[in-house]
């Protein structure tokens, strides 16, 4: 058995033990591919959105408009999906946090993505003290964790939870991802 067998089968063992769930990774990595598509989130239930792109992706490529998922379109999406996958597609997406409940308290190395995160915005955006990215609870950590917390307009606890997270994300995003280089003067406080 070759190596690129044994990982095919892996692959669909996986995909068919969490169908939905599988359906709906599939279908939101393809929105890369074919604009029609709506981003997905991966949470295992067919609701409205997923029964929408099952709509959407049958009528867009010729299948049988009917919103089950029968063989013939698992069989497209899947090899859709495999051959986006194969071309280099989108990068895939990061998770920072197991699926499921928001860990809090954030602690030990699960600290320390955010603390990189926020060490990097402190070169862009004044307010952000330096600190090491360690996973340490320190001092310096949490003070950098309430001026997020005030510049969101959140209580200020010093406790990194869902919604600090929530605001570093957009925050990362705005500013470093999809910001040019450079600072851009952001000295704390968006609506």
């Amino acid at each position: 058995m070759s190596l690129s067998q044994s990982r095919r089968e892996l692959l669909e063992r996986e995909l068919l033990s969490r169908p939905v769930g599988s359906l709906q990774y599939m279908l939101s990595r393809l929105a890369g591919r074919r604009q029609f598509l709506p981003q997905l989130a991966v949470d295992g239930v067919f609701g409205p959105r997923t029964l929408e792109a099952v709509l959407l992706y049958q009528r867009e490529m010729g299948l049988p408009v009917t919103g089950s998922v029968d063989g013939r379109t698992w069989e497209a999406i899947r090899a859709d999906w495999l051959d986006w996958e194969a071309s280099g597609g989108r990068p895939r997406p990061l998770r920072a946090f197991p699926e499921g409940d928001f860990p809090s308290p954030v602690e030990g190395e699960g600290l320390i993505l955010p603390q990189t995160m926020l060490s990097v915005l402190a070169r862009r955006l004044e307010g952000i003290a330096p600190h090491r990215a360690d996973g340490s609870q320190s001092a310096p950590w949490a003070e950098n964790v309430r001026w997020l917390q005030k510049a969101a307009g959140l209580p200020q606890t010093g406790v990194l939870d869902r919604p600090a997270w929530e605001a570093l994300s957009r925050l990362y995003e705005l500013f470093v991802i999809s910001a040019p280089a450079g600072p851009p003067g952001f000295s704390g406080g968006w609506g």
